[in-house]
């Protein structure tokens, strides 16, 4: 009898690979920042916002604890507070809406786009009341929202914007990369993002002086100097230890953007003509993948087939944020953005990183394509 050989599972996310190729440099980095005895707000991180900033094009970029921080102090330093509406989109992660109650404003949610997953900006215009003071449009899974209309849509009622970066990081809309073209932008380096750290944390850019300097005091306890404070702040710094490998990725993110841009050119060259509704790409800008999400029928059940077949996969989102449950205050019912509704029940995410082997990619096409199809 020959014996059986299973195919290797395929997982969602390989950063172990990733980690190896940089071993040697992050830790002779912790040595180094060990041996100095610096490790909050030092060297690695002062340099790490100038070369940020650089990177994305603006004046100033503030590391911060997490990418939740970096909405929750944006909203802030703009003066968002009790009695404020900010527009904001349903499908994306849950601090996107989490942080404007953070600050006492309510969130207002507004339909998306089918294609691109992003806020509608017809759909924000019939939204915007005297009490609208800003608005947060997430860039989902790597593909920029509509920049251009939607601030036009600011400038013409005087509305704060600010980008949620957390899942778009590199990606561009008219030749700018994104957090370059709000108010302010806001980052995550979570792990699994397009460029992470190995624990949490995040990144606030903007081109005003004002606002750099009120968030730097805001991260900080709302101190001016040591020991002295003119407002009530939070805790939320970046560490050197992660900065040490965030400075390290930046110096490698155009390949690893080229390389999820490669995983995604080839799924989508796959499924063309197949049920599998593969990403649209921006028209006038450029998609990421963060996250390579497919719209597919009978979601639930082919999911369920990829997972028996040991391949990687992830629901992002189930359910809009208009019909959850911490929001029924808001009195959102089922039908009332029903393109959010109809897209949390068909999306799925494949696997999608760098260096993803080509027998991987071979194996979840041959899976995914046998599911749809059954």
């Amino acid at each position: 009898m020959h014996a059986v050989t299973r195919a290797q599972p395929v997982p969602f996310l390989d950063l172990s690979a990733q980690y190896k190729s940089l071993e040697s440099e992050w830790l002779a980095a912790i040595r180094e920042t060990g041996s100095r005895g610096s490790f909050i707000l030092g060297p690695h991180t002062q340099a790490f916002e100038k070369e940020f900033a650089e990177y994305v094009g603006v004046k100033h970029a503030i590391a911060v604890a997490n990418g939740t921080d970096s909405l929750y102090l944006s909203l802030r330093a703009l003066g968002i507070g009790k009695g404020d509406e900010v527009i904001t989109t349903p499908f994306t992660f849950f601090a996107s809406a989490e942080t404007i109650d953070m600050v006492g404003a309510t969130p207002v949610f507004v339909d998306i786009l089918p294609d691109s997953f992003c806020l509608d900006p017809a759909a924000i215009r019939a939204k915007i009341t005297a009490k609208t003071k800003a608005i947060v449009p997430v860039h989902i899974f790597g593909h920029p929202s509509e920049m251009t209309e939607i601030m036009e849509i600011a400038k013409k009622h005087k509305l704060a914007v600010i980008e949620d970066c957390a899942q778009s990081f590199g990606a561009l809309h008219n030749g700018k990369v994104v957090g370059s073209l709000g108010d302010t932008g806001s980052f995550s380096f979570y792990p699994t993002k397009v460029l992470g750290c190995y624990g949490d944390g995040g990144m606030v850019t903007t081109n005003s002086d004002a606002v750099n300097e009120h968030i730097r005091r805001l991260r900080n306890h709302g101190a001016v100097k040591p020991f002295l404070h003119t407002e009530i702040g939070m805790n939320s710094r970046l560490d050197e230890i992660q900065a040490a490998v965030l400075r390290l990725k930046l110096k490698r993110i155009k390949d690893d953007i080229a390389g999820r841009q490669k995983v995604a050119a080839e799924y989508t060259k796959r499924f063309a003509g197949s049920p599998v509704k593969a990403p649209a790409l921006p028209k006038n800008g450029t998609h990421v993948f963060n996250l390579y999400t497919v719209r597919i029928p009978k979601r639930d059940a082919v999911r369920q087939t990829l997972t028996d077949a040991q391949i990687g996969t992830s629901q992002c989102y189930p359910q809009g944020l208009h019909l959850q449950e911490v929001y029924r205050h808001l009195n959102y019912r089922p039908g009332s953005l029903p393109v959010c509704e109809q897209v949390c029940t068909e999306t799925l995410s494949l696997p999608v990183y760098p260096g993803m082997p080509p027998e991987h990619i071979e194996r979840v096409c041959e899976a995914l394509l046998g599911a749809v199809k059954a």
